[in-house]
């Protein structure tokens, strides 16, 4: 018999209110968990001893919460709705417009559901076998299909307008698990034959931006709010602390707590009058909240801490020799089909396997196609090693990458170019903070306050602040920079 199993909760999106994750959270702190783990697929887990098992799932059913146990029959929905506004704003798609989309999902997908936005490049965009992705049409989506167990991708014909997304992402489910259709034209035939939907034909290709992993930690503003992420090196967050974040959301009326892909945390809409009770949380459950960028771009397998081990002994390397791993995300695989997310994957594979127990153990590593994490073919860097010889193979590829990254030219690219003599008269003053020395221009405006190019400072409001320090606008200097 097993002493723990592990029971998993969906958060569809990676969305979930502060009252229900308390629910939860109570009711797995009654059952002896003490600490609990977010999944690549942004959803819940949970590990508990079978003695309290059958305890726990009672208590749950009371409360019309629906899980699983040691099983993947019904996966998380994720979506991209963590990083809206905080990483990108300003496109049709907004929080609500998800909320449009979710809600018309009144059964339990059987395949992996994607929603994204085609703007951004926190969360991926194919891994799931139904992948919605924003177009530039506002309103309707990109359908991605890729078969279970296959790294075979077609467009669907048409864009798909939001209010019918559910519709169709249950109608091609049922297409393809009831009736079997996998290939392209006979799943779209046998879909389209049943029902109709509000479409448009696809008239151009997707276009996604470049993979850059933003900052998901600490304190950060967006607005006349902040937003707070929360990652562990362990993936593992004390219920206890969990807790106190729920109370606390609900003291200051947050009504949402988003999961990441990254098995993080964020919460959004932070008032600044509440930023030293969130501190206090902080500091009362002793949470680090900036750690090295390159210990933020891995993902790991769910249901095991081998891969976690596995990133913390090559995270180690990587700190004493202070690696560069901007634009890259990292994978770890311990398992055979297992789904993991990274522009570089490092495969653990058995030497010598006699029956089901698996020995000797060794480690290939592989990149993705322009190492673009969103791409499904890879290349083979180095294979066989030895668990020693890992950081260093993986510590030359991303040397290799950042080398591959510099231009051809360099030596013209940064040539001195022949410049006109300036004119005095013409250089226009900006306004400077005395205290962190960040630049207003007129020119750029101030995307983090949502303020256009073009507006003058005398026209920003009087409660205009330092995006950087916080300083009031009074307390900003016209300067005149010199190049």
């Amino acid at each position: 018999m097993r002493d723990y199993y592990t029971l998993k909760v969906n958060l569809p999106a990676g969305i979930v209110s502060p009252r229900t994750l308390q629910t939860i959270l109570r009711l797995a702190y009654d059952a002896q968990v003490r600490t609990v783990q977010f999944g690549a697929r942004q959803q819940l887990l949970l590990t508990v001893h079978y003695e309290v098992l059958r305890f726990l799932e009672k208590d749950l059913q009371q409360h019309d919460i629906t899980y699983e146990v040691n099983s993947e029959e019904y996966p998380n929905l994720i979506s991209s709705y963590c990083g809206e506004a905080v990483f990108q704003a300003g496109g049709w798609l907004s929080e609500s417009e998800y909320h449009t989309v979710l809600d018309q999902f009144e059964y339990r997908p059987r395949l992996k559901v994607n929603l994204a936005d085609a703007r951004q490049s926190f969360t991926p965009f194919f891994t799931g076998n139904l992948n919605f992705i924003s177009s530039p049409d506002p309103h309707f989506w990109y359908l991605y299909v890729r078969p279970k167990q296959s790294n075979t991708l077609f467009c669907w014909p048409e864009l798909v307008y939001t209010n019918d997304v559910g519709r169709l992402a249950q109608a091609v489910e049922a297409a393809m698990l009831t009736d079997e259709h996998t290939d392209e034209a006979t799943l779209y035939r046998t879909v389209t034959a049943r029902q109709s939907f509000i479409s448009q034909p696809v008239t151009q290709e997707l276009v996604l931006p470049e993979f850059s992993l933003p900052y998901y930690e600490g304190f950060n503003r967006y607005g006349q709010r902040s937003w707070l992420g929360l990652y562990r090196r362990d993936e593992q967050f004390s219920i206890a602390f969990l807790l106190d974040i729920c109370a606390l959301c609900l003291k200051t009326r947050i009504g949402e707590l988003c999961t990441t892909p990254w098995k993080s945390l964020i919460i959004k809409g932070i008032e600044e009058k509440d930023r030293a009770d969130w501190s206090y949380v902080l500091g009362k459950h002793n949470i680090n909240v900036r750690h090295a960028a390159n210990g933020l771009a891995w993902q790991t397998e769910d249901y095991t801490d081998e891969g976690t081990r596995l990133k913390n002994y090559v995270l180690h390397y990587f700190e004493k020799h202070d690696t560069r791993t901007f634009g890259l995300c990292f994978g770890i695989q311990t398992r055979p089909k297992s789904e993991v997310f990274g522009s570089v994957l490092i495969r653990r594979r058995p030497l010598l396997r006699i029956g089901q127990l698996a020995l000797f153990s060794v480690y290939d590593v592989y990149y993705t196609e322009q190492f673009n994490p969103n791409s499904r073919v890879y290349h083979r860097f180095e294979s066989g090693l030895l668990k020693l010889h890992l950081p260093n193979q993986i510590n030359r590829l991303c040397r290799q990458f950042n080398t591959n990254r510099l231009p051809a030219d360099r030596d013209a690219q940064y040539a001195e170019p022949d410049l006109p003599e300036p004119v005095a008269d013409a250089v226009e003053p900006v306004h400077q903070c005395p205290h962190c020395l960040t630049v207003y221009d007129a020119a750029y405006g101030d995307g983090l306050n949502d303020i256009p190019p073009g507006t003058a400072f005398a026209d920003l409001p009087d409660t205009y602040a330092c995006p950087t320090c916080d300083a009031p606008k009074s307390a900003m200097q016209a300067v005149v920079l010199v190049a």
